[in-house]
């Protein structure tokens, strides 16, 4: 109950007021952070860094311990994306730096089944010549343990030669990441080897409620999809479009060394509503350079079709969102997402923001959950993402920040209720809000107390835990500048004992608080 209380006061509340932000580190310059939770036991969180950093927690991301990912026979070059699968193994995939190869010529594996004390020297798939392998994502299908994975293969990494093509690949283990399937490539239309707009890049794989295989990326038909239904042996004739990327997926955000608004893909395999839907986001400049936002678009049959593009910010136009990373909770099926934003500020100053949506993607609240404000280096690189990990309604988002020319990886553990309940950035119409005695009796009466800073119109509607408007105190009744006090009586409202909430609509800002009747 407490749970789906917490949830559904989001829907009115888009900002906590107590973020609760953990550094992980700021040892070997990290940046390009990636994290995971394991679902079948949520206080076990690894997470990970560029070059070669692993961080890994046993109490929900509270406190960490760190190491340096070696691998004496492939080498490690970065780009770290990790995945947890049914037996709890977590797994480290990264780029290449081989000492009798090539650089960056095969995709690498490294598992951990003792909780990153040891780890295996490593796997690879993906090794074909000189050609250069990067930017892989791993997924697992849950119902047989096999893992599939999806890069961009370069003939050469740089090139403007016409001739030379970048490809979206595919490979999979069916052993735990022992041995992998020679790798194929999935894409019917090939890019450039630039590593920019033109170029196939940011594949991302996802698994369907009947193991279907869900592939995205972006390129120069703008973001498109692939599916397989029989586990990666054969894909769609053509790949579906999905939306243009107006102004291509590079872009150039002020104050950051590189930018992208490369995708990442999601379905939902909870028992709610909206099982079986694709998600995919993204960030692009639409609405022009000094607009960049997060997107989301959205497919319930199967990918053949998808919604126009959602814009997950909730800010007014023009100002910059960028770096998003999207998770779903399975067993509710919400979908959160993490990403830089600067709606507060005219110059580069950068705070981070987590959005929710608990509608499927229809409706979405923001709040900011960074505790000061970050001023980016054009000079340092931040990497090419951030990421989030959720389940059960624990959120730990991951990012990079920047604090005196240091470079750190945060990320943040408020509870999860307190991520739903907190009020507003604060409402400049009202202060010393209190509600007494909390719990009430229902059968005397309850107070709310505010002072307002000026005249104004203000409604009071309580809700119960269901999100169903159960009494209305006031409707726009004009108050005066100063203290009230708002009786209940609760024996005329007709409310039982359990949790309540209600908001205090003032000119058109909410604030509110949970209200506990016994």
């Amino acid at each position: 109950m407490k749970f789906i209380f917490a949830t559904l006061l989001s829907l009115f509340f888009a900002q906590a007021i107590n973020a609760q932000n953990v550094m992980i580190s700021d040892q070997f310059h990290p940046n390009e952070p990636s994290i995971i939770m394991n679902p079948k036991n949520p206080a076990q969180i690894l997470a990970a860094s560029n070059i070669n950093n692993y961080y890994f927690s046993q109490d929900t991301g509270k406190t960490w311990i760190a190491g340096n990912l070696v691998s004496e026979e492939n080498g490690v070059w970065g780009d770290p994306a990790l995945m947890v699968d049914t037996m709890g193994d977590f797994y480290f995939f990264h780029l290449s730096n081989p000492p009798s190869g090539n650089w960056v010529d095969r995709i690498v594996c490294q598992k951990t089944s003792d909780l990153a004390t040891t780890w295996t020297p490593g796997t690879y798939t993906g090794l074909n010549g000189t050609k250069v392998q990067d930017k892989e994502w791993p997924v697992v299908n849950t119902t047989n343990n096999h893992i599939y994975i999806t890069w961009t293969e370069f003939d050469h990494y740089n090139s403007t030669d016409p001739l030379d093509s970048s490809r979206i690949m595919f490979s999979k283990s069916l052993d735990a990441g022992d041995t992998w399937t020679s790798a194929k490539q999935i894409n019917k239309v090939d890019g450039d080897c630039a590593d920019d707009d033109n170029t196939v890049e940011g594949a991302m794989p996802a698994v369907g409620p009947n193991g279907e295989i869900y592939v995205v990326w972006a390129g120069p038909e703008g973001l498109v999809f692939d599916r397989s239904v029989d586990e990666g042996e054969t894909w769609l004739d053509e790949d579906i479009f999905i939306s243009d990327f107006p102004n291509g997926w590079a872009y150039d955000i002020p104050g950051i060394y590189r930018a992208n608004g490369l995708p990442i893909i999601k379905c939902d395999l909870s028992d709610g509503l909206h099982r079986g839907t694709i998600y995919i986001n993204w960030t692009d400049q639409r609405n022009g350079e000094n607009d960049t936002d997060v997107w989301l678009a959205k497919s319930t049959d199967g990918g053949n079709t998808w919604s126009a593009p959602i814009r997950v910010n909730d800010d007014p136009a023009g100002k910059q969102q960028f770096f998003t990373w999207m998770d779903i909770d399975q067993t509710t099926g919400y979908l959160y997402f993490v990403f830089y934003d600067r709606r507060h500020y005219s110059d580069n100053q950068t705070d981070v923001y987590l959005a929710l949506s608990k509608d499927g993607g229809e409706t979405f609240i923001n709040r900011k959950i960074s505790e000061s404000p970050f001023t980016p280096n054009p000079g340092v690189f931040f990497g090419d993402y951030t990421n989030i990990t959720v389940h059960d309604g624990i959120v730990r988002p991951i990012w990079t920040r920047l604090q005196n020319d240091q470079l750190s990886v945060w990320t943040d553990v408020t509870p999860s209720e307190d991520i739903f309940t907190g009020t507003q950035e604060v409402n400049p119409n009202i202060t010393s809000l209190e509600t007494f005695p909390n719990p009430a009796s229902a059968k005397e009466k309850a107070y709310i107390s505010f002072k307002l800073h000026k005249q104004a119109e203000v409604s009071i509607s309580i809700f119960n835990s269901s999100g169903k408007l159960v009494y209305q105190q006031l409707t726009q009744k004009k108050l005066r500048f100063g203290k009230h006090i708002i009786p209940i009586d609760l024996r005329k409202t007709g409310l039982t004992n359990g949790a309540y909430f209600y908001t205090l609509n003032i000119d058109g800002k909410k604030s509110g608080k949970k209200l506990m009747v016994d």
